[in-house]
């Protein structure tokens, strides 16, 4: 099996966006919270309303991870918070206790991992990325873009919940984006 990689391209998450939202304001949420908040898919599609908001604004997500068990205190940035609040505004009669990501099928229920892994794909297809995307692209695009933007290695290894910055490293494929930039810039 093919490892999935990040997202490296902001200009391809542009597109991504702007194809997603004129879809399907769900999958373009899930989308834009999934590269914003680095939860694993799983943990991501058990999110509920209650879980993001209290008294209509919201709040810092607690969650308890299903892999690690660990728990995770996370703040929803403005553009995690702009793509839920699209998406609450295009809901009829919104419950509390809704998952944010519902399936149509089923009362309330979420959507599946296949589901969101095979939206992944479409967009990725339609926009050109040629990485090779799965669930946990939305996680990996996150870590990769705190890395170029200069955020300390080791931050980034615990809120992924790493055991080493080695770990963190290769799950980012920053060592091969090291190397080739090194090659790209040094010319003798």
């Amino acid at each position: 099996m093919k490892a999935v990689e990040p997202i490296r391209d902001p200009k391809k998450i542009d597109a991504m966006k702007k194809y997603l939202k004129g879809k399907n304001i769900r999958d373009y949420a899930l989308f834009v919270v999934g590269i914003n908040i680095a939860l694993r898919i799983s943990d991501l599609l058990n999110l509920t309303w209650k879980d993001v908001l209290q008294d209509n604004k919201f709040k810092t997500v607690s969650i308890k991870e299903g892999k690690t068990q660990k728990t995770r205190n996370i703040k929803l940035n403005k553009s995690a918070q702009k793509a839920l609040e699209e998406l609450l505004n295009s809901l009829e009669a919104p419950d509390i206790n809704d998952y944010i990501f519902k399936s149509r099928e089923g009362d309330n229920k979420p959507i599946t991992r296949q589901q969101a892994l095979n939206i992944l794909k479409e967009v990725a297809e339609a926009v050109g990325v040629e990485e090779n995307v799965g669930t946990h692209t939305l996680r990996k695009t996150w870590g990769y873009h705190a890395w170029k933007n200069g955020f300390n290695p080791a931050l980034i290894m615990e809120t992924l919940n790493h055991s080493n910055l080695n770990v963190t490293k290769r799950y980012l494929g920053i060592r091969q984006d090291e190397i080739n930039n090194l090659y790209d810039n040094l010319n003798i």
